[in-house]
């Protein structure tokens, strides 16, 4: 049995417990944003354009793409896997062309697009804390 000193017990330093947390908030966001594109899709809401019937071509399109790949980034985030990013990523990206490239078809939705800039710089910079501390205890 070894000891809590001992170098066998390898805990995660506080850089990484963030980081596992900042993906199970990422997380969280993308299971309600999926969940929100699945209520346009039901019509649920009694909006505008809020059923899928109603909805213009390039809206029936985008919201049935973001509210399956939104859950599946959702459980890879919470669960630490590497894909879960790269298909928030995805998410990111057809958002952002979406609200910041056809404004006149989906709306200037300008806090969806900074928010995805500011969660892309955010996992940048734990990346690069991580990446500093590997290569500093390896040294």
């Amino acid at each position: 049995m070894p000891y809590r000193d001992s170098p066998a017990i390898l805990r995660p330093s506080t850089a990484e417990q963030a980081f596992a947390w900042f993906h199970r908030i990422i997380a969280g966001y993308c299971l309600l944003f999926g969940s929100l594109y699945w209520v346009r899709l039901i019509g649920y809401y009694d909006g505008p354009l809020w059923r899928f019937d109603l909805m213009p071509v390039h809206w029936q399109i985008a919201a049935t793409i973001l509210a399956v790949i939104y859950p599946f980034a959702g459980i890879g985030l919470w669960m630490l896997t590497s894909w879960g990013p790269v298909i928030w990523v995805v998410c990111a990206i057809v958002e952002t062309a979406m609200y910041a490239g056809f404004p006149d078809l989906f709306g200037a939705k300008t806090t969806v697009v900074v928010s995805h800039a500011l969660v892309a710089i955010l996992y940048a910079a734990f990346r690069f804390v991580l990446y500093w501390q590997r290569r500093r205890t390896a040294s």
